[in-house]
């Protein structure tokens, strides 16, 4: 069994150019996206990018890259957090 100590984190660098062109590094998954929100997941927490008509111009998970156009308005970040249950655990509490 591998512990979250032995995990790899894959370097993560973010680089914008005029609030119309993000390049992303260290992106492990891409959740969900449309021309408001794309959600992408990072070794660093869980990233959400809002804007206007953006758009995935390349996506990468092998090699951890992902490219955006459109108007962005903002970038956010939430830290990973443990699960802590499942559906039953949420709806009984």
């Amino acid at each position: 069994m591998t512990d979250n100590k032995d995990k790899i984190i894959m370097p993560h660098n973010v680089i914008m150019k005029d609030r119309s062109e993000l390049t992303l590094s260290g992106v492990t998954d891409v959740d969900s996206f449309d021309e408001s929100t794309i959600i992408a997941y990072t070794d660093y927490g869980e990233l959400t990018i809002t804007g206007t008509n953006l758009h995935i111009s390349s996506l990468n998970i092998d090699k951890g890259e992902l490219s955006v156009d459109g108007r962005i308005s903002a970038l956010s970040y939430v830290d990973q957090q443990p699960n802590k249950g499942g559906f039953f655990s949420k709806v009984f509490r």
